[in-house]
């Protein structure tokens, strides 16, 4: 309905429009005052999207966070901790941490980045913590909606294939925020070649700058071997995705070449290894943020898939300037 223009949308149309008065209250009290808002001792930059579902945040902030302490700074990450039991409170995240108590975003995370991260509902608690342990500058991931958490740079997500969908609100369509949310945020990303290029399209999204999300080689899940994805080109595998667009991994198997038994489970489920055994010899790939939740297999035909965010040079070598520059300004305020 909300990506393939099926009409029955209309139905839900009255129920947008009570959606848009709720958010559209929510920012207003936060712009006047009467919701609290913190503002961080470091600067903090916001990656976030404005539609449901998995857009390919995560890649963005692993590749921001490599950048950023690349260019001399000292980042962390706050996370809300979506999955785990212990959101409500701020918990520092490393790499060997349980999914089930902190998330298995922020595990990835910590694993992939080596930073301090700490989860927490309350994104400014966890700022905090974050600053007291010396970290000069945070990102956000998933934090564009969480107006309490006061923000230096904002970049939002889009997902190319799937761009806005039918650009309507919730539940009529995707979108968690207007359309006119992305003329706000200080960039907007594309993950993969955008194929929204209707006649309202923002000029957030002119503007975008376009990114891949590749995968060059695989690792067991035992550990004992990696190879070339190559490797698996001709031959037929269980695909294994439970993140908000199963669709995108299963694709990205079958351009190099793999035949793929797609199994879909709800974005952060906790998928044990009982769920993964499908009673062949079929070789299992799947997604880093599902080989988290798994831990250690024995068996040989297990795979993890991880993913790079690839992007043109020549565009993000001044875009990172832009924001090495804001930053420094904010820290010299």
């Amino acid at each position: 309905m909300w990506y393939e223009g099926a009409p029955s949308y209309r139905l839900l149309i009255p129920l947008s429009g009570v959606y848009w008065l709720l958010i559209t209250l929510r920012r207003f009290l936060y712009q006047v005052g009467l919701f609290g808002r913190k503002k961080a001792v470091v600067p903090v930059i916001v990656v976030g999207n404005i539609t449901t579902g998995g857009t390919g945040k995560t890649p963005v902030t692993i590749w921001l966070v490599n950048s950023l302490s690349a260019l001399g700074f000292t980042p962390g990450i706050v996370s809300r901790g979506y999955g785990g039991s212990r959101s409500s409170t701020s918990m520092r995240v490393d790499a060997a941490s349980d999914p089930a108590v902190v998330g298995d975003e922020p595990v990835l995370l910590a694993r992939r980045t080596q930073c301090p991260v700490v989860v927490d509902a309350n994104r400014a608690r966890a700022a905090q913590m974050l600053a007291d342990d010396g970290v000069d500058v945070i990102v956000a991931d998933d934090g564009l909606q969480h107006y309490r958490l006061e923000r230096t740079y904002e970049i939002c997500v889009i997902d190319g294939s799937r761009g806005l969908g039918n650009r309507l609100l919730l539940p009529a369509g995707p979108l968690r925020e207007t359309i006119d949310r992305l003329e706000e945020v200080d960039q907007v990303l594309v993950n993969g070649q955008r194929q929204d290029e209707g006649p309202d399209i923002t000029a957030g999204e002119q503007n975008a700058i376009e990114f891949n999300l590749v995968a060059n080689e695989v690792e067991r899940l035992n550990g004992s071997l990696t190879r070339p994805i190559k490797r698996f080109s001709g031959t037929t595998v269980h695909g294994v995705a439970a993140i908000g667009n199963p669709a995108r991994f299963f694709d990205m198997l079958r351009t190099h070449g793999i035949q793929v038994i797609e199994h879909a489970f709800k974005d952060h489920a906790a998928i044990s290894q009982r769920d993964v055994k499908f009673g062949d010899d079929f070789d299992v790939l799947m997604t880093e943020k599902d080989a988290v939740k798994l831990g250690h297999v024995g068996s040989d035909k297990y795979w993890v898939v991880p993913v790079d965010m690839q992007i043109d040079a020549v565009a993000a070598g001044p875009w990172l300037q832009q924001i090495k520059s804001r930053l420094r300004s904010e820290m010299e305020s």
